[in-house]
């Protein structure tokens, strides 16, 4: 075992605060990262104030780029040195995993969310001083990566190979980037003369609307009650933007298709009302990509005699229906040919800010809050 310092949160609605914890060595398929950027997602703020479940004390963080420190004896992807970054974890056994579809591997929840051990049961992080032999849940999306070390899978472990990408640009790609990016690029798939529009232009929409560009999509609309981040959209490559406070966005994206709808809509807000908006604003026989995650259990309504009508396709998406190890090294080369900036939407915080770079993100001060570690 080695010991680390980790960002831990102890109870619904509590801080990050900073405690040494005692972590694992790496079993024979296990990887030790040493962490040295790691990004705010807004899913762990969401376990934190108890509006996704998972249990508690843990330490979370699934973002994570750095160094490889060890690998275990059956480890061939990657050795001590490579740069990587973490992604979400998948058991590889599973019929889905064997079909080459790692996001909708059998064990997902349990591996990345709802589990905070390994499958087997056992713990990867531990309490030291007043906290030895208490429970701490680690394994988050396979990496708990708030900390200055971590213990991933060799699955969830992509290497970067190639000129050197700041750490800060790699973090963000294992779940935010790759979130916005995959649902346009493995999803939706916008073909010539067709209208995206993104609904929510925070850090998953706006890597959409930077995939978009690389689309034959002639429209890219982004929609949100900020006009910050409508600006910044705008910047980054939207053709058009809503302002959802001051305008019912279904008749401004019909306005801007003269009426036919959008092609595809993608609601990455968490807000089911914007989830609605999203699916009323497609043309016929339009498909709505879904990745926003409002709290368990929340449901939309929907017209059903205009389902009827207009045919729409509804589809859950998660991690950008990725296969990490070959789509990760992909949008690393799409930043460094410049078509995918994704360092327009970072700032830096000190691992000691945690709880300053958290707020950053609950505002909406900061779109992708990352924490660097030395």
């Amino acid at each position: 075992m080695i010991e680390t310092t980790a960002a831990v949160v102890r109870e619904t609605g509590g801080p990050f605060r900073p405690e040494t914890v005692r972590l694992d060595g790496p079993r024979a398929d296990e990887v030790l990262v040493r962490i040295r950027a790691v990004g705010i997602c807004h899913t762990d703020l969401s376990v934190r104030a108890g509006r996704t479940p998972a249990p508690l004390p843990a330490v979370l963080g699934h973002e994570g780029a750095g160094t490889v420190a060890a690998v275990g004896e059956a480890v061939t992807r990657v050795r001590p040195g490579d740069r990587v970054v973490l992604t979400f974890d998948s058991c590889g056994a599973c019929p889905p995993c064997r079909a080459g579809l790692p996001v909708r591997c059998d064990h997902w929840a349990a591996l990345n969310l709802f589990g905070g051990f390994r499958l087997d049961g056992s713990a990867t992080v531990h309490g030291t001083g007043r906290h030895r032999g208490s429970v701490l849940h680690g394994h988050f999306f396979g990496q708990s990566s708030f900390a200055g070390y971590a213990l991933a899978d060799e699955r969830n472990t992509v290497p970067v190979t190639g000129p050197p990408v700041p750490f800060e640009v790699l973090a963000p790609l294992g779940c935010g980037v790759q979130t916005g990016a995959g649902a346009v690029f493995n999803v939706l798939r916008p073909e010539p003369g067709d209208t995206l529009a993104v609904f929510g232009a925070g850090a998953v929409g706006l890597a959409a609307v930077l995939a978009a560009r690389s689309t034959p999509a002639v429209r890219i609309v982004a929609v949100d009650l900020r006009p910050d981040r409508l600006a910044l959209a705008r910047r980054l490559g939207a053709t058009d933007v809503v302002d959802a406070a001051a305008r019912d966005p279904v008749a401004a994206v019909r306005d801007l298709t003269g009426g036919r709808g959008a092609q595809h809509t993608l609601e990455t807000s968490g807000s089911v009302r914007a989830l609605r908006q999203a699916v009323e604003a497609l043309a016929v026989a339009g498909t709505c990509g879904v990745v926003g995650a409002p709290p368990a259990g929340s449901e939309v309504g929907l017209d059903v005699p205009g389902l009827l009508a207009r045919a729409p396709r509804i589809v859950g998406v998660n991690q950008g229906a990725s296969v990490p190890e070959r789509f990760l090294p992909v949008l690393v080369d799409l930043f460094r040919a410049g078509r995918l900036p994704v360092d327009r939407l970072v700032r830096t915080f000190p691992f000691a800010a945690v709880e300053e770079a958290a707020e950053a993100a609950a505002s909406g001060e900061v779109v992708k809050p990352v924490l660097m570690l030395p």
